[in-house]
C-alpha cells in the first residue's frame, strides 16, 4: 500500500518550511534514511530523510513552495503501485515521534443555547494582561468579545491575533473559478521587479513583526574608550593566528556583556506573559547577528561564560562560516538568552536594534572611531566604540538598563577585568 509521507516537525515549535530543492524525482528507487528533499526551516537548511525503502510514486510539493507540518509531500511505495487521485488535503498533527489522532470532521451538534446567552469563556470584563489589552487596542479588537483559551478563560495574545485573522477573512459566497490574474511588471512610474518574500527574509519579517508588536522597545546609547582593549587585542592577535584563530574585538564584548548580565540578571531573561512570570536564565547563551547573502542570522554561542577569549573567537568563526554557507544546524540558531548585533563591522555607528524575541534585550555595537577626548585636562586621540542597548520595558526599567551598560563599559575600558573573570 502506498505510504504518504508528511512533513514532520523537525524543530521545537516548527509549523512550516519552504522546499528549496528535491533530491529525488518520481520513479527513483530510494532507501530508508536517504535524503529526499532540502527544506528551509527558521533560517536553517535541513535534509529530510526517507522514512522507508521503496519507489517515489508521487511528489506533491514544488520547489519554493511553503509547506505546513503534517502536509503530505511525497508518496512512497512499490514500483507500479497506483496512487490515490487526491491524497488527504487536511494534514493530521504530527511530530518527530509520530502522528496524533484528530477529531472527526463533524462534531456532534450541541444543544441550542437560549437567545442572548454569551459563548463560553467570553465576558463583559475579560481577563487579560495589560500587554494583551494593548495589543487588542492596537489591532482594533474588543478584548471583551474575544473567547479566551487561557486558564480560567484568560484572553491570550494568540486569541487576539486569531480574532483579527477571523475578522480579516469573512466568509464569502462561492464564486466561479477565475483565471490567475496577470501580474504587472510596471506601476504608474515605471518598470518594477516582484520578489517573493521567501526563505530567510520571510523568517526575518515574521520575527521582527512579532518582536515589535509584543515588546515595548526602548533604546539607550553610550560610548566606551577601547584604546587599551585594542592594544591588548593587537598583542594577542599574533598568538591567535598561530593557532588558526581569527581574533576580533567581539569575544571581549561578549565577555563584557556577560559580566553585565551576571550583575543585572533581568536582562538575561524572558517574560512568560501567559503566567505573568519573569524567567531569569541561569545560563549565558549569547546570540551574535551574522550578515549573510540570504539575510540576517543569529547563531548562538552556548555556555559562553565558561569559554575563554580564544575559544569564543574560534567558535564565532565556525558559526559565522556555517551561517554564510547555509550548513548551520537549526539547534545552533536556538536557545539564546541575550543577543549582540555588531553592525559596526560593516561601518554602522549607532542604531536601535530590534530585540530577538523572546529575549528582553539586545546590545548593538557600532564601529570604533578615533576621536579627540579630554583626559586629565589634555586632548588625546582615543579609540571610541558606540553602544546601543534596546530592552523590553515590561521587564527592564531605564535605570537598570543604564547600569547594565555601565558595567559593560567598565569591562571594555579596563580589559584586565575581563581577563580576570575568565
Amino acid at each position: 500500500m502506498p505510504y504518504e509521507f508528511k512533513f514532520p516537525d523537525i524543530g521545537e515549535g516548527l509549523t512550516e518550511g519552504e522546499i528549496v530543492k528535491w533530491l529525488v524525482k518520481e520513479g527513483d528507487s530510494i532507501k530508508e534514511g536517504q535524503p529526499l528533499v532540502e527544506v528551509e526551516t527558521d533560517k536553517a537548511l535541513a535534509e529530510i530523510p526517507s522514512p522507508r525503502t521503496g519507489v517515489v510514486l508521487k511528489i506533491l510539493g514544488k520547489e519554493k513552495e511553503v509547506i505546513k507540518v503534517g502536509q503530505v509531500i511525497v508518496v512512497i511505495g512499490e514500483k507500479g503501485e497506483a496512487v490515490a487521485a487526491e491524497p488527504p488535503s487536511r494534514p493530521k498533527s504530527v511530530g518527530v515521534v509520530g502522528e496524533l489522532e484528530e477529531a472527526p470532521e463533524e462534531a456532534p451538534a450541541l444543544p441550542a443555547k437560549p437567545p442572548g446567552e454569551k459563548p463560553a469563556l467570553v465576558s463583559e470584563h475579560a481577563m487579560a494582561t495589560p500587554a494583551v489589552r494593548a495589543l487588542a487596542k492596537e489591532l482594533g479588537v474588543d478584548v471583551n468579545k474575544v473567547a479566551g483559551t487561557g486558564p480560567e478563560g484568560r484572553v491570550l495574545e494568540k486569541d487576539v491575533r486569531q480574532a483579527v485573522e477571523g475578522k480579516a477573512k469573512p466568509a464569502e459566497p462561492a464564486e466561479p473559478e477565475k483565471k490567475p490574474a496577470k501580474v504587472k511588471k510596471f506601476d504608474f512610474y515605471g518598470y518594477v521587479d516582484r520578489i517573493p518574500l521567501r526563505g530567510v527574509r520571510r523568517s526575518i519579517a515574521k520575527a521582527m513583526v512579532k518582536s515589535k508588536y509584543t515588546a515595548p522597545h526602548v533604546t539607550t546609547m553610550d560610548e566606551a574608550d577601547v584604546t587599551d582593549l585594542w592594544a591588548l587585542r593587537s598583542k594577542e592577535k599574533a598568538k591567535a593566528e598561530k593557532r588558526g584563530i581569527k581574533l576580533t574585538i567581539l569575544p571581549f564584548i561578549i565577555k563584557a556583556a556577560i559580566a553585565g548580565l551576571v550583575e543585572h540578571p533581568y536582562l538575561n531573561a524572558t517574560l512568560d506573559d501567559e503566567n505573568e512570570e519573569v524567567i531569569l536564565k541561569k545560563y549565558y547563551n549569547i546570540g551574535v547577528a551574522v550578515d549573510t547573502p540570504e539575510g540576517l542570522m543569529v547563531p548562538v554561542v552556548k555556555n559562553a561564560k565558561d569559554k575563554s577569549i580564544f575559544q569564543l573567537a574560534e567558535e564565532l568563526t565556525q558559526l559565522s562560516e556555517k551561517a554564510k554557507n547555509r550548513t548551520i544546524d537549526l539547534a545552533d540558531l536556538k536557545g539564546g538568552s541575550f543577543t549582540i548585533s555588531n553592525y559596526g563591522a560593516v561601518g554602522g555607528l549607532q542604531g536601535t536594534p530590534i530585540i530577538n524575541h523572546p529575549e528582553v534585550a539586545i546590545l548593538g555595537v557600532g564601529k570604533i572611531k578615533e576621536l579627540p577626548v579630554v583626559r586629565d585636562g589634555k586632548i588625546e586621540i582615543r579609540k571610541i566604540i558606540f553602544l546601543s542597548l534596546s530592552f523590553d520595558h515590561r521587564v527592564v526599567d531605564g535605570a537598570e538598563a543604564v547600569r547594565f551598560l555601565n558595567t559593560v563599559i567598565e569591562r571594555l575600558e579596563d580589559p584586565n577585568l575581563v581577563l580576570l573573570e575568565g
